[in-house]
């Protein structure tokens, strides 16, 4: 097979990068107070913030794909290639689990057990494993399935306690299953967890999307009838997704079907976007900064979020009465002027530019180590 066939797309690197971006972004307030498209929704709805998830599982989906075709046509076994996803399976987990252990005060009892790179990591291990032991079809199934029957079990399922089906923040079925199976001390709210272990299931079908999509990519057609496919797919799954959503709603704690849809959808057309701006138009320069963000995306995930944390635990006394992380001193001494959600955002933004500028500086180095390799072999 030709190595072209599976060279790697800038167009999903500049993908990534751009949700690495507002990741940053809508993780990053520099106050309390953030606009209304920055905050996750408070239950049903769907915001800026609450496309940055599933759109890092979409795209799990479709470099996936990539890769495992790619290491297929080189000859790599089954039982090999089995090795390396369980391996990096364990290792998201792992961080996921250290990430969350960093505070002001480590207590391992009531160490959260699921979170952004868990959920990460089980949605790659069944999505690879999928494709590698069935075919596009039944990656297809799995996927209308899975949301289909999660929306028939939270819908039609009696939570209990209360008699007959919830889809409110205290009772769901979700959240039953979550302090059935884990103690309600390593819950993110005790008493439900927006990355627990029902709510799992839809999670993966916004996987196996990416897998179709990763299939795609990959046939024979044109670069053109790509871009017009993906199209033609994201508008329909994006509508399938608003529609639905009047009966089981949009809603990212609980990842109804609708919400997998719906941002699905989305994810596609902004994928779409890129593909068509990169490998048809060839317009580059403008994705360097998205680029070098996408290329390094698992690393400055775990760094914003390990400085965010020290920031939380540092705490410096303003007056008497009042004591202040240092994420707010900062953004108060930078930006008095501004209110509140303002200076927020423009903290948020600062902090943004700050990891742009040292993954530019990673990835340069990167760059120069292996010319040098290059010039001297």
């Amino acid at each position: 097979m030709s190595d072209t066939k599976y060279s790697r797309l800038l167009s999903l690197d500049v993908f990534r990068g751009i949700t690495i971006m507002i990741m940053i972004l809508v993780n990053s307030p520099g106050n309390r107070t953030s606009f209304a498209m920055l905050d996750h929704s408070a239950w049903n709805g769907c915001t800026l913030a609450d496309l940055v998830f599933p759109f890092f599982v979409f795209i799990v989906g479709v470099s996936s794909v990539l890769t495992l075709a790619k290491q297929r046509s080189q000859g790599m076994s089954f039982r090999y290639l089995l090795g390396k996803i369980t391996k990096r399976t364990i290792f998201l987990f792992a961080i996921g689990l250290l990430l969350n252990g960093i505070s002001s005060h480590v207590d391992w009892s009531t160490l959260r057990f699921f979170g952004v790179l868990q959920r990460i990591a089980i949605c790659y291990f069944f999505t690879s494993l999928l494709y590698l032991t069935t075919n596009i079809r039944t990656q297809a199934f799995v996927a209308v399935f899975l949301l289909v029957a999660y929306w028939l079990v939270m819908a039609l399922v009696p939570v209990p306690g209360y008699g007959y089906p919830h889809l409110t923040m205290d009772s769901n079925l979700a959240a039953y299953i979550d302090t059935l199976f884990i103690s309600p001390s390593h819950l993110y709210t005790k008493t439900f967890d927006p990355e627990g272990l029902l709510s799992t299931f839809p999670a993966i079908a916004t996987a196996l999307l990416g897998n179709l999509m990763g299939f795609w990519l990959l046939s024979v057609n044109t670069p053109f009838k790509k871009l017009t496919g993906m199209l033609l797919v994201g508008i329909v799954m994006a509508a399938a997704g608003w529609f639905w959503g009047v009966v089981f709603p949009i809603n990212k704690a609980l990842w109804t079907s609708s919400y997998v849809l719906w941002t699905g959808g989305l994810a596609v057309l902004i994928f779409a976007l890129c593909y068509w701006l990169i490998e048809i138009k060839l317009w580059k320069k403008w994705s360097k900064p998205f680029e070098i963000f996408g290329v390094g995306a698992l690393l400055v995930f775990i760094l914003h979020v390990l400085f965010l944390k020290i920031q939380a635990m540092i705490l410096i006394c303003v007056s008497d009465s009042v004591t202040v992380n240092l994420r707010m001193f900062i953004t108060h001494k930078l930006f008095p002027m501004f209110e509140l959600k303002m200076a927020s955002l423009l903290y948020a933004l600062s902090y943004t530019i700050f990891w742009l500028l040292i993954m530019t500086l990673i990835y340069n180095e990167k760059n120069r180590v292996k010319k040098e390799a290059y010039l001297l072999s």
